[in-house]
C-alpha cells in the first residue's frame, strides 16, 4: 500500500511539473553534428543608462522587459524557445543588452514581464517556488531582476521575494514597484544582471534571461590607455547548454532522487558551450592587444581557460572592482558567476599563428567530476590577421585604480563568523537539497551585520563540491584558505550538532595553507570556496573605496541574501538571508 502511494505521488508531482511547460523535444541532439566555430562572435546591444542634456550628465530611465522568443544558437540548429531581455520583442537578445553606465550617475529600469503564461522548461514543485507554492495558484511565469555586484538599496536588489508575473497579476511577498534604482555610486568595473526569483532561477537563466552591465568612470580610466571601443573591448559571456533533436533547450524531467524531487538535480550540464549566444563562435583578430571581458553565466559549470598558442591573459579587474596592478596567467579558473577582465596581446602570437582556441579543462562537477571532452573542452576561436605590425595605441600600464585591501585595524576590529555548507543525501547517497548553516532560506534571518561594519566570515565547506559563493551589496577580500583536517570526523561532529566551536574548530582547520591566486586578491563578491577548506573572508558593509557608510537606507526591507551560485544548489535551498543592522 505503501509503495502505491509513493507511485501516486510520484506521477501527481510529475503532471504538475509538466503541464502547460513546452514539450521537450524527442532525443537529445548530438552536438558532434554541429561544425565548430562557423557563427560569428555576436556583440549584444547597448544601453546608455544615463543621459547627456546640455552637456550635463543625467540619470538615466530604461525600460527592459522579459519576453519569450526564438533564437539561433548554431546555424545548423532549429530556432530555439527562450525568454530573453530587451527594450522589445524584436530587440530581445540572449545574452540581453549590455547596460553601459557611468560612476556616481544613476540608472533607473523599469523592469517589465512579458512572458508567457507557462514556462517553456520542466520546473519542479517540490521545491519551493512560487509555482509550487503560491495559494491560489499563480497564472504566468514570474521573474525578478538582480543586478549581481551592483551597491543598491534592498528594494532595488531583486529579492528572491519580489518577483511578479505578466501585467503584475501575481507579486511576491516582497515586491514593491518594478522599477529598481541603482545609483552606480561605487568604483567603475563589472557587473552582469539575470533572474533571482526563489526557486526558479536556475530555469530562468537556463531559458535566458542573463545579461551584462558595465560601469565606466571616464575620467580614471581614460589615462590607463587600455584596449578601448567596440571592436577591441568585448564581452564574452559563457554558458553551457544542451539541444533537444527540434532545437528546444534540453533540461532532464527527471531527477536523482524522484520520489523526493521529480525535475531537480544537483549540477545542470550542456554539452554544448555558448558564448554570447552562438555555440563554439569565431572572433577575427588584429595583431594587437584586445580586452575581454569574461563572465562566466554558467548554471553550474566551471571553466579553467586557456590558449591554445600558448598566449598569456593578464588580469586587471575581478569580479566588478579593478586590481591594483596587473597580473599575467596562462590560465584561470572562472566559477558560475564570476568575471574575469582579461588582455590579450595577438601581437605575441608566432608569426605563422592563424588562430587560437579558447581551451576549458575544468571537470564538471568541479572539482572530482568528469574530465572534458572535445566538445566541452573548447570554447571559441580567435582567427589571427595575417598582417604583422600592427598599430596599437593601447598600452599596459603598471598600477591600475583597484580599491586598496583592508587595514589592519579593520580586520582586527572585525566581528567573527561562521558559514558552514552543508549537504544532505538520500539513502542511496543522492544529494536532496543544500543548507548554509543548517537552515533552508524560508529559516528566520542569523546574519544581522551593522551598516558600515566589517565582519570576518570563516566559511567551511563540509560538502564534496566547490561552491562559489556570493553575498549581495557587499564585497569582501580572501584572507586565507586553509584546510581542514580528520575533515570526516569534523563533518559527522557538525552534522549533529550544528556547532563549529562545539566541534572544536580550532582544532580542525589547522591543514595545509593554498594561496589564494594573485589575479583573485583584491575586492570580490563571489569566491570559489574548496571542498574540505575553511575559507576566511573580510566583509565590507560599507561603500568602496572610502569605507564611509552607505548614501541609501541598507537597512531597509526587504533586505539581501547570499547563496551559492551553483543556481541548483541555490534553489534547494543553499541560500540565506542577510539583514543589516542601523
Amino acid at each position: 500500500m505503501e509503495k502505491i502511494f509513493v507511485l501516486l505521488r510520484l506521477l501527481v508531482l510529475l503532471q504538475a511539473a509538466t503541464t502547460g511547460a513546452a514539450a521537450v523535444g524527442e532525443g537529445l541532439i548530438n552536438v558532434a553534428r554541429l561544425k565548430m566555430f562557423v557563427d560569428d562572435l555576436p556583440d549584444m546591444p547597448r544601453l546608455q543608462g544615463f543621459r547627456v542634456r546640455d552637456g550635463e550628465l543625467l540619470p538615466g530611465n530604461l525600460t527592459i522587459g522579459m519576453y519569450e522568443k526564438s533564437w539561433i544558437f548554431h546555424r545548423d540548429l532549429p530556432p530555439t524557445r527562450v525568454f530573453a531581455y530587451g527594450t522589445s520583442r524584436a530587440a530581445a537578445t540572449v545574452p540581453g543588452p549590455t547596460i553601459e553606465a557611468l560612476a556616481g550617475v544613476a540608472t533607473h529600469i523599469t523592469w517589465l514581464n512579458h512572458l508567457p503564461t507557462n514556462h517553456i522548461l520542466p520546473w519542479d514543485p517540490s521545491i519551493p517556488s512560487p509555482l509550487s507554492s503560491s495559494s491560489p495558484p499563480i497564472s504566468g511565469v514570474p521573474a525578478v531582476t538582480h543586478l549581481h555586484g551592483g551597491v543598491h538599496p534592498p528594494a532595488g536588489d531583486g529579492n528572491s521575494l519580489a518577483w511578479f508575473t505578466h501585467n503584475f497579476s501575481s507579486t511576491g511577498p516582497a515586491f514593491s514597484s518594478p522599477t529598481s534604482y541603482y545609483p552606480n555610486h561605487q568604483p567603475p568595473g563589472n557587473l552582469w544582471y539575470h533572474d533571482h526569483v526563489l526557486g526558479l532561477t536556475r530555469l530562468n537563466l537556463l531559458a535566458g534571461l542573463l545579461a551584462a552591465f558595465v560601469l565606466h568612470s571616464p575620467p580614471l580610466e581614460s589615462p590607463l590607455c587600455l584596449p578601448s571601443g567596440p571592436s577591441f573591448d568585448r564581452h564574452l559571456i559563457l554558458f553551457d547548454r544542451s539541444f533537444s533533436s527540434d532545437g528546444s533547450l534540453f533540461l532532464n524531467s527527471t531527477g536523482n532522487n524522484p520520489s523526493i524531487h521529480p525535475q531537480w538535480q544537483p549540477e545542470y550540464f550542456g554539452s554544448a558551450i555558448i558564448v554570447n549566444g552562438k555555440a563554439w563562435p569565431r572572433l577575427r583578430v588584429r595583431r594587437r592587444r584586445y580586452r575581454f571581458r569574461i563572465i562566466n553565466a554558467s548554471n553550474a559549470r566551471f571553466f579553467r581557460l586557456s590558449l591554445s598558442n600558448g598566449l598569456r591573459f593578464l588580469h586587471v579587474g575581478s569580479d566588478s572592482t579593478y586590481l591594483r596592478r596587473p597580473v599575467p596567467s596562462r590560465n584561470f579558473l572562472l566559477s558560475p558567476s564570476e568575471i574575469a577582465d582579461v588582455i590579450i596581446d595577438f601581437a605575441d602570437s608566432a608569426a605563422g599563428d592563424r588562430s587560437a582556441v579558447l581551451l576549458n579543462d575544468a571537470p564538471y562537477p568541479f572539482p572530482s567530476g568528469d574530465p572534458v571532452d572535445e566538445f566541452n573542452g573548447k570554447v571559441m576561436k580567435f582567427v589571427i590577421s595575417r598582417r604583422l605590425g600592427e598599430r596599437d595605441p593601447s598600452r599596459l600600464p603598471a598600477r591600475l585604480p583597484g580599491p586598496p585591501p583592508p587595514t589592519a585595524a579593520e580586520a582586527s576590529a572585525a566581528r567573527r563568523r561562521y558559514i558552514v555548507l552543508y549537504e544532505y543525501e538520500s539513502d542511496t547517497g543522492e544529494p536532496t537539497h543544500l543548507y548554509i548553516n543548517g537552515r533552508s532560506f524560508e529559516d528566520p534571518v542569523t546574519e544581522t551585520p551593522t551598516a558600515g561594519a566589517s565582519e570576518e566570515w570563516q566559511v567551511i565547506n563540509l560538502t564534496e563540491d566547490n561552491h562559489p559563493l556570493h553575498i549581495h551589496l557587499a564585497p569582501f577580500v580572501v584572507l586565507e584558505q586553509r584546510e581542514i583536517v580528520a575533515v570526516d570526523e569534523f563533518k559527522k561532529c557538525m552534522m549533529r550538532i550544528n556547532d563549529a566551536e562545539g566541534c572544536h574548530v580550532q582544532n580542525h582547520a589547522g591543514g595545509r595553507t593554498d594561496p589564494v591566486p594573485a589575479h583573485e586578491q583584491g575586492w570580490k563578491n563571489v569566491f570559489k570556496m574548496r571542498p574540505g577548506f575553511m575559507t576566511r573572508i573580510l566583509v565590507r558593509f560599507a561603500m568602496l573605496p572610502s569605507g564611509e557608510p552607505y548614501l541609501f537606507d541598507a537597512t531597509a526591507e526587504p533586505g539581501y541574501v547570499y547563496h551559492c551560485h551553483i543556481l541548483d544548489h541555490e534553489d534547494n535551498m543553499m541560500m540565506r538571508p542577510l539583514k543589516l543592522q542601523p
